[in-house]
């Protein structure tokens, strides 16, 4: 197992500023301070969900997949027994296939649901077990049960283990990367996302997923804990057949991720530069 550079580096910290404060007791309140700043650095770069930071992280899809024109539609936090089985008819409609990034813990109230999300096309890949809100402040022990839980649910109920996993509203903390490292997943995030669990208007998210849509993009939707339009409407089902149809306009082709990523334990390829918040 290789530690984030980072990682490396603010143990590295950490050891020279404990020295320092030994050999030199009036240096205490420089040691102190570098400590906290590198902590600050730390919690700074697991707010940032698609910081590489902390470790390999997929913003973006690698450029083999960008050059055949291919785009990732992801879909967090259900499976959801109304929502779900619209978006499956939706993405049949337009003949495109996504990933699912379920809750185990929801998973596991809807099997048959999850079990045609994999026969319709679709995958399915590790959300946590119980999308705590705590996930970030979590220790190396309670990552390893929290994801490891999941992705043995996820496995029976879906025939295949996940290969990916995408953190509770994108927090991490620097334990993290070990763990994934240990059940074989690697992270991703995403290149932009339409905040469709708080904003209630389709035409503004759907101006943020479809704002310079190109080839590469990892786009983040929600079936579970959708908001919803004035109508009563999930906003995912308002918003993804008018951006089915700009990206199928645009010679754009949504895979899952299983299908566009190589295979896990290869270093991705990201372009944090080019996402967009």
């Amino acid at each position: 197992m290789t530690l984030p550079a980072y990682v490396k580096a603010s143990a590295a910290v950490h050891a020279a500023a404990g020295a320092a404060a030994l050999l030199v007791p009036a240096a205490w309140p420089w040691a102190l301070g570098t400590v906290a700043a590198n902590h600050l650095v730390l919690t700074g770069a697991g707010l940032w969900p698609r910081s590489t930071w902390l470790g390999r992280n997929w913003s973006r899809l690698p450029e083999a997949a960008t050059a055949r024109g291919e785009i990732a539609i992801t879909i967090d936090d259900g499976p959801d027994p109304e929502v779900t089985p619209a978006v499956l008819d939706l993405l049949d409609a337009h003949a495109v296939r996504a990933t699912f990034f379920a809750i185990a813990s929801r998973a596991a109230l809807h099997p048959q649901l999850c079990r045609e999300i994999v026969r319709r096309g679709h995958s399915v890949q590790n959300h946590s077990d119980r999308h705590s809100h705590a996930f970030s402040l979590l220790g190396p022990r309670g990552l390893a049960r929290e994801i490891g839980a999941a992705q043995a649910r996820l496995t029976d109920l879906a025939g295949t283990p996940p290969r990916y996993f995408r953190a509770p509203a994108g927090l991490r903390n620097p334990f993290l990367a070990p763990v994934l490292d240990r059940l074989g997943l690697e992270l991703v995030s995403w290149t932009r996302r339409g905040y469709d669990t708080v904003r209630r208007e389709p035409a503004d998210v759907l101006a943020r997923l479809g704002k310079g849509l190109a080839a590469g993009d990892i786009l983040l939707m929600h079936d579970g804990n959708a908001a919803r339009t004035a109508a009563g409407q999930p906003v995912l089902l308002s918003v993804l057949p008018t951006l089915l149809e700009r990206a199928a306009a645009a010679g754009l082709r949504a895979v899952t991720l299983p299908e566009a990523l190589p295979a896990a334990n290869h270093a991705p390829v990201g372009a944090m530069a080019t996402a967009s918040p």
